[in-house]
């Protein structure tokens, strides 16, 4: 009997870690959405803890205060899932498929894709952080690291396609990365999706020919 012990403790506490990350899974989920009614003055952790159906005690256990549940609300956007949200960036799928693709033409094709998910995800939740920032230094400190991870990722994908020799003539990787930073940046995506009505499709396909017009021969 001795013998299965160990293997007893191991099984339960397996189901207890994907139990304990279900639930915090539950509560950024409820964060996001207490934040997107109530925005970021306006949402409580009672009210988080509410419509999650936990209590207080396990809402804080998910992150560190309000500003903890406000980051992870958006890195769990911008990955598209929690289960994603600590995945580096470039190890993700739709970003890898954009790396390993040999084709410069398809290659910008295949990352204008990815913008309408993205921003569709977290522009709303990154207003939520911009009017938080203005308040809280913790959170204004985490936009500008987010930001500029942004343009770090994107001055490594210029680099890529400058040793491949798909940039124009002329066209170092950091002015490639502020045109791709400037062209998919939200700003653009509320512009011409939030603001002027264009569809998902009408944008990414813009998106498209803007960049491979401003980077490719």
């Amino acid at each position: 009997m001795s013998g299965n012990a160990t293997p007893r403790r191991r099984y339960d506490g397996a189901s207890r870690r994907r139990q304990a990350e279900q639930t915090r899974a539950r509560v950024i989920a409820a964060a996001t959405r207490v934040f997107l009614e109530h925005g970021y003055t306006g949402a409580t952790i009672p009210l988080i803890a509410a419509e999650a159906g936990v209590a207080l005690q396990t809402v804080y256990r998910a992150a560190p205060g309000k500003a903890g549940l406000l980051q992870q609300a958006v890195l769990t956007a911008v990955a598209g899932g929690a289960a994603r949200s600590d995945v580096p960036v470039e190890e993700r799928p739709a970003i890898r498929a954009v790396i390993d693709e040999p084709d410069p033409r398809r290659q910008l094709a295949l990352y204008a894709h990815t913008q309408p998910g993205i921003w569709s995800r977290v522009g709303a939740l990154m207003r939520v952080l911009d009017e938080a920032a203005s308040s809280e230094p913790t959170l204004a400190q985490f936009r500008d690291a987010q930001e500029a991870q942004r343009l770090a990722g994107l001055t490594r994908f210029a680099a890529l396609m400058k040793a491949r020799g798909a940039l124009k003539d002329g066209l170092t990787p950091d002015r490639a990365a502020d045109i791709i930073w400037t062209v998919c940046s939200r700003a653009t995506y509320d512009a011409l999706v939030g603001a002027r009505g264009w569809s998902h499709h009408d944008y990414e396909s813009w998106l498209t020919e803007t960049l491979r017009s401003a980077l490719l021969p």
